[in-house]
């Protein structure tokens, strides 16, 4: 039942709104508060209260359309300057943050389940959050899915979808703001991050193109490229039997293209300018999903529970990078990886003018995407 201001089927009314909270982020980015922050949070955080205030609705297929084309479009069009070559010689790292934080998650679902009573189903939800948590919102469906999870009522399953999604605004909101707080700085080597905030304290997006930069003819040629790369990469995904690897094959094929072609595709500014907007919507979904009122009134204990994950997971990935020394944003896009997922982990990497881990952010949450439900399934039985 929807009892919001703007119902789920007045899209044009959603659409205005979900732009709308992009242009607030980008905006605020530009100010010296939002800039410490970034304009994705500022973004979540506004379709947070919207929808929690019930002016906006938790769920509607505008917010589906996002999730399912205007993501997998973006991605693309961030990875024109994807340069393979490049990234593997300078963010091969990533991979070892992304198991660090997976075992992270895997130590934190164990501690939690033992330390908070969950109920009669407490394996199946410890199986259901370990799996979103190295791999993203596609294996929390999966795994609830194969484990059964509150088959006969679906109350519980959308207690924890609730609970996750919530949890994980607030996650992403610590992960933006770790890199402006001094003391985290003097403690990790930040060589994406200290140049960024040096150089450019405002995303590229945020600033006037040079004269001449932009020509309609680029925009057009970057939307048609970035659309035939998702309508090949879903089909050979498709063919393969791998339905849900569309984004891993669009990945590799504009990759490929990037590090063949980089005098070409590294032309085309605007792409990185238009993904990066379609992002913003996406981060305005994120906050709009998160449903604080399901929460308290169905099962309180499963955002302590996805919390106490969540804190382990970032506390043994923060130790574990310092004992290796890896970069801080290396860390911090391992970590959105294993939360959410390649589309978020890209989303912060682009967001944060991290060009260079773009791709391995997408690669390592794609890994996340293939293993995620399989470590799930197996954590449910072993607890049980």
């Amino acid at each position: 039942m929807n009892n919001s201001l703007i119902h789920p089927d007045q899209t044009f009314a959603l659409w205005a709104i979900l732009l709308s909270a992009a242009t607030i982020g980008i905006w605020g980015e530009k100010t010296k508060w939002g800039a410490k922050i970034s304009g994705a949070v500022i973004t979540m955080l506004v379709g947070f209260f919207l929808s929690n205030l019930r002016i906006i609705p938790l769920d509607a297929p505008t917010y589906s359309v996002v999730w399912s084309f205007l993501v997998p479009f973006s991605i693309p069009l961030l990875l024109f300057k994807a340069n393979v070559v490049r990234i593997i010689k300078e963010s091969g790292s990533m991979l070892v943050a992304y198991l660090i934080g997976s075992i992270g998650t895997l130590l934190g679902t164990i501690f939690a389940y033992y330390l908070i009573p969950i109920g009669e189903q407490a394996e199946k939800l410890a199986g259901v959050f370990c799996a979103t948590y190295i791999g993203g919102s596609v294996n929390f469906l999966a795994t609830a899915k194969t484990l059964e999870l509150d088959l006969d009522s679906g109350e519980l399953l959308a207690a924890a979808t609730a609970a996750d999604n919530l949890v994980m605004t607030i996650f992403f909101f610590i992960l933006f703001t770790l890199p402006s707080i001094y003391g985290i700085q003097r403690f990790f080597s930040t060589k994406y991050s200290s140049k960024n905030y040096q150089k450019n304290k405002h995303i590229n997006y945020l600033k006037s193109p040079k004269k001449g930069g932009f020509s309609l003819l680029q925009i057009s040629q970057s939307l048609a490229l970035s659309g035939i790369i998702c309508a090949i990469g879903g089909e050979i995904a498709f063919l393969l039997g791998l339905p849900k690897a569309g984004i891993l094959v669009s990945t590799i094929l504009v990759v490929a293209l990037a590090t063949g072609f980089p005098q070409y595709l590294g032309r085309l500014t605007v792409a990185e300018q238009i993904g990066t907007l379609l992002m913003q919507i996406f981060f305005a979904v994120i906050g709009a999903s998160a449903n604080i009122w399901q929460v308290i009134q169905v099962s309180p204990i499963l955002f302590v529970l996805a919390a106490l994950i969540l804190l382990v997971h970032l506390a043994v990935l923060l130790l574990g990078g310092k004992l290796l020394h890896l970069d801080l944003a290396e860390l911090l896009i391992a970590s959105n990886a294993n939360i959410g997922g390649p589309t978020t982990a890209a989303a912060m990497a682009g967001a944060k003018q991290w060009d260079r881990l773009v791709t391995p952010a997408i690669l390592c949450g794609t890994l996340g995407y293939a293993m995620a439900s399989f470590v799930g399934v197996a954590l449910a039985n072993w607890l049980k």
